[in-house]
C-alpha cells in the first residue's frame, strides 16, 4: 500500500487498518484484477475538520479504481455528510499530470444506468463497499447490494488500473482486499497526492 497523503496505521495485533486524519489517499502498489473490496468500521469524524480544495467541507470514504496520475482518475465515493449518498467521479484533466497544475478542476460525476440508495451511517456500523470494472461498465456494491452501476468513457479505460482508497475527515477501521496480478515494488510508490478536490 502507498500512502500518497494522511496516514494509515495497522492495529495492534490485527490485520486489520486504521485510519485517523482529515484526508488520507493511498493505492495498492500492485496491477490488481479490476476489483477492490473495502469492509470498514465508520468511527466518527476526525478531531479536526479539513475541507476539500474546493472549500466545501465533506465526511467521506471511498475506493480509487483507475488513474492515470493526479489530475485525471476514477472515484466511487460514499459521502456520509453532510448528504448520505453514493457518487462516481471522473477527474479528468488532459495534458495535466500534476496537482499543482489541475488542482480541484475537473470532477464530472457519472450518472448511473441503475442505483439504490446508500445507507445512512452512523459511528460503529460495519459495512462492505465493493467494486468491480468490466470492459465497459462499473458496478459498486454497499453489502453485497448493487447500488451503483455505470459506464466508462473510452479514455478513462486505457489509465492505469491501480485501485486504492480515500477518505475526508471521517475514522474508519478497515480491511482492504484487492486480487493482484502483479506486484509493482515499493520503490515505485509515488509522492505525488492522488488529488486536491
Amino acid at each position: 500500500m502507498c500512502v500518497t497523503e494522511g496516514a494509515i496505521d495497522e492495529l495492534p495485533g490485527s490485520n486489520r487498518l486504521i485510519v485517523d486524519s482529515p484526508k488520507m489517499r493511498a493505492y495498492v502498489n500492485a496491477r490488481p484484477v479490476q476489483s477492490i473490496d473495502a469492509r470498514f468500521a465508520y468511527l466518527g469524524a476526525t478531531s479536526h475538520d479539513v475541507p476539500l480544495g474546493s472549500g466545501t467541507m465533506r465526511r467521506q470514504f471511498g475506493l480509487k479504481l483507475r488513474a492515470q496520475d493526479a489530475c485525471n482518475l476514477v472515484y466511487a465515493m460514499w459521502r456520509i455528510e453532510p448528504e448520505s449518498k453514493l457518487v462516481v467521479s471522473v477527474k479528468e484533466n488532459p495534458g495535466q499530470h500534476l496537482s499543482a497544475e489541475c488542482g480541484n478542476r475537473g470532477y464530472v460525476n457519472i450518472k448511473p444506468q441503475r442505483s439504490a440508495p446508500a445507507p445512512r451511517l452512523r459511528p460503529g456500523e460495519v459495512h462492505t463497499l465493493r467494486a468491480e470494472m468490466m470492459p465497459t461498465t462499473m458496478n459498486i456494491y454497499i453489502d453485497e447490494t448493487l447500488a451503483w452501476q455505470g459506464p466508462l468513457s473510452p479514455d478513462v479505460l486505457k489509465w492505469d488500473e491501480r485501485v486504492g482508497i480515500r477518505s475526508d475527515n471521517v475514522r474508519v477501521q478497515f480491511d482492504l482486499t484487492a486480487a493482484i496480478a502483479e506486484h509493482s515494488g515499493s520503490e515505485n510508490c509515488r509522492a505525488e497526492p492522488a488529488d486536491a478536490e
